[in-house]
């Protein structure tokens, strides 16, 4: 899964992902990651705090377009079609 990530200056993700072992591959690939440590975690690690905030938007985003039924249900089997229909919902959630 880390060979195909695509090239990324930050990588946002939760607790859940905090682990030595992705951080370091993270680092070899170049990305830096925006990643709080767990709770459990005897060393804090750090982290941009502003940054990890800001992920939330990301994910209101993502809420917003599974309120689109055709999208929510994936009604479009062709990868093509399917990414139409994303950036047609982005852009009238856009302008709204």
């Amino acid at each position: 899964m880390l060979g195909s990530l695509p090239k990324a200056e930050w990588l946002l993700a939760d607790r859940g992902y905090d682990a030595d072992w992705f951080r370091d591959a993270l680092i070899d690939k170049g990305i830096r990651p925006c990643i709080p440590g767990r709770k459990s975690r005897s060393k804090a690690v750090r982290y941009d705090k502003r940054r990890y905030r800001r992920r939330n938007r990301i994910e209101i985003m993502f809420g917003r377009l599974k309120d689109w039924r055709r999208i929510a249900t994936r009604y479009d089997r062709c990868a093509k079609t399917f990414l139409s229909a994303v950036a047609l919902a982005a852009t009238v959630m856009f302008w709204l």
